[in-house]
């Protein structure tokens, strides 16, 4: 079989991933095997469309991976898209992976893949504030210039703590700190009031995962809390992905312990669900270490479907 190549015409190896790479890495999947499927789940602030790839039978177990809540952690997307080149093939090849065969995990489970949620905050971080856009002079003020470590969406809100997850507790504590928008921490006006958490969270509500891991940049650390508790469900998984990415199991604190999609899953309904933290350093994190952090989640990726 013609392997599909993993390189610049569709998507980077340096991990740098725009919104353009991923639509053009996606439809090139799509056109080489014709047993996925991309779904668009909704439209960011400025139009660009959240694309999610369904790998698997539509009667399978479901299960949900998400990249890139944050803009300048579009390594994750990278990663994502990796996982679903690598599955692809290992699907046509009739191959096995960590013993595994390919085609049962396929039939098994169903896997949603939303490698980029935030694609306005990652062109924001990557290429800088569009001077065409509507909301440009709120960008700048917001961001004083730095568009680097822009982490929200085009609203300046952040997108993982605008869900319905000690919502209001947090809001308590962003007065206090007198965040009202901006590049990071935001929450919003009211849980779900973005179109990509609001798409997400619709995502979540008609395909019903099992289990939801959502992809984040820095710390080398997983996340699994409702309210500052971790189910015994969670806990189990929890521990076995710790063990194959030799990642610390840890318990948010400050501001990262509100509004979380992790904690909303959790705590809406009742399911095992991560936070990965991938690569260590200083967000964003360097192209380079791309190769490094998804050979540390690879096997997660691959395995996870099956401990629910």
């Amino acid at each position: 079989m013609e392997k599909l190549n993993f390189d610049a015409a569709v998507v980077p190896l340096d991990g740098d991933v725009d919104h353009r790479a991923v639509g053009a890495f996606i439809d090139a999947m799509c056109e080489r095997y014709d047993f996925i499927e991309r779904v668009v789940v909704g439209q960011s602030i400025r139009g660009r469309e959240l694309y999610c790839v369904r790998l698997g039978a539509r009667d399978a177990l479901p299960v949900l991976y998400i990249g890139a809540h944050h803009g300048m952690e579009r390594l994750t997307s990278a990663i994502l898209l990796r996982f679903i080149n690598e599955y692809c093939e290992a699907c046509a090849a009739d191959s096995r992976i960590y013993g595994m065969a390919a085609r049962y995990l396929f039939s098994e489970r169903c896997i949603y893949v939303l490698p980029m949620l935030n694609p306005d905050g990652v062109e924001i971080s990557l290429h800088g504030a569009d001077p065409s856009g509507p909301l440009y002079d709120r960008i700048c003020r917001m961001s004083g210039g730095d568009f680097m470590h822009w982490q929200s969406n085009e609203r300046g809100v952040d997108l993982n703590h605008n869900y319905d997850a000690g919502f209001t507790e947090y809001k308590e504590i962003e007065q206090k700190l007198g965040i009202y928008g901006g590049p990071g921490k935001y929450s919003g006006e009211y849980p779900e009031s973005e179109p990509e958490t609001a798409a997400l969270c619709k995502l979540v509500r008609t395909s019903e995962p099992r289990l939801a891991i959502t992809l984040h940049t820095q710390g080398e650390e997983i996340f699994c809390t409702s309210g500052g508790e971790c189910p015994a469900a969670s806990r189990r998984i929890g521990k076995i992905i710790s063990e194959l990415t030799g990642y610390k199991l840890s318990m948010p604190d400050g501001t990262a312990a509100y509004g979380g999609f992790t904690d909303w899953f959790v705590a809406e309904f009742g399911r095992p669900s991560f936070t990965i933290e991938c690569g260590r350093g200083e967000n964003p994190l360097p192209a380079s270490d791309f190769f490094a952090a998804y050979a540390r989640v690879r096997e997660t990726l691959f395995r996870a479907p099956v401990l629910v």
